[in-house]
């Protein structure tokens, strides 16, 4: 039973099959968002900061940094915001850079142990990453293109994934401290990029053994309330054998969605996590037990 063991200073979180889905918070991520963009660029981590706190407060188990910003300096602020986020929140961190310096910036500060994002089949990102993967003792994201690009054929997906695992072998990492990508292609312009990705996470899991994730919005790319696509896809996903995500937790009905799945996959024994987010309090002055403990009674309907 493959499990991926990541930690930070004081808490650690498991990816793996029998495990509770792992959520991991993707805001904290310039891309796109240009007005937190030119904050980081100039030392200002005020919405850094509260993004980390959001999404742990709406469930992210783990959270995804990354500092990509043209023209700045990658590894001093990636450095920074790991620091801060570290200092905010005891969630494990995805480090996230294209740049090698800019991970081992990252790595170098991050107390606990971490998860790289990432690396391609690329020959010559490989022999930059998994190095540094395997001298910080951390596990890696490996996504399944290569010098080509991304293929739309899913068999040739994960022939490039079992390429990473076995090159990652070569470097003394293990294969459950491999998490693949295997790269959700968007359904507006792909009809078969559900099935298709739904088959090859069965088969990473079935015939490869290792944990998976993804950037779950891609699905909806281009359509209208993509947002409702997204709450389908996951639980879906969950249900082919997908073990984590980078995705928005904000996001309404995305994470009871998740949790749901949990709960009917077998995932969340006795229904606890499930019971523990959400049971309502009983009202003041009712249910209470000896010795002040509140009590419940179960409710016929």
């Amino acid at each position: 039973m493959s499990r991926t063991v990541l930690s930070s200073a004081t808490k650690e979180v498991i990816i793996g099959f029998d495990q509770p889905f792992v959520m991991i918070g993707e805001r904290i991520n310039p891309t796109g968002r240009k007005l937190l963009a030119a904050e980081m660029k100039e030392g200002d981590y005020s919405r850094v900061q509260a993004d980390a706190l959001a999404q742990v407060e709406a469930g992210a188990q783990m959270l995804d940094v990354n500092a990509g910003i043209p023209l700045a300096d990658e590894p001093k602020i990636l450095a920074e915001v790991v620091q801060l986020v570290q200092s905010v929140t005891d969630v494990p961190l995805c480090i996230d850079s294209s740049i090698i310096e800019a991970l081992e910036s990252g790595l170098s500060v991050y107390q606990g142990r971490a998860l790289v994002n990432s690396t391609t089949a690329e020959s010559e990102v490989m022999e930059r990453v998994l190095p540094l993967v395997k001298k910080y003792d951390a596990a890696v994201v490996a996504i399944s293109n290569d010098e080509t690009g991304i293929s739309e054929d899913p068999d040739e997906r994960f022939k490039i994934a079992k390429l990473i695992v076995e090159r990652a072998q070569d470097h003394g990492i293990k294969p459950q401290d491999v998490v693949v990508d295997p790269l959700v292609m968007p359904i507006g312009a792909i009809n078969s990029a559900g099935r298709d990705v739904f088959r090859l996470v069965r088969r990473l899991r079935e015939e490869l053994g290792v944990n998976t994730t993804c950037g779950a919005s891609n699905i909806g790319f281009g359509l209208p309330n993509r947002h409702a696509i997204n709450n389908s896809f996951l639980p879906m996903l969950q249900c082919a054998g997908m073990t984590s995500a980078i995705l928005n937790p904000l996001h309404e009905g995305l994470v009871p969605a998740i949790k749901a799945a949990d709960v009917l996959n077998g995932n969340d024994p006795n229904c606890a996590n499930w019971i523990r987010t959400y049971r309502e309090p009983a009202p003041e002055g009712e249910g209470e037990g000896r010795g002040g403990r509140r009590g419940s009674r179960r409710r016929r309907g």
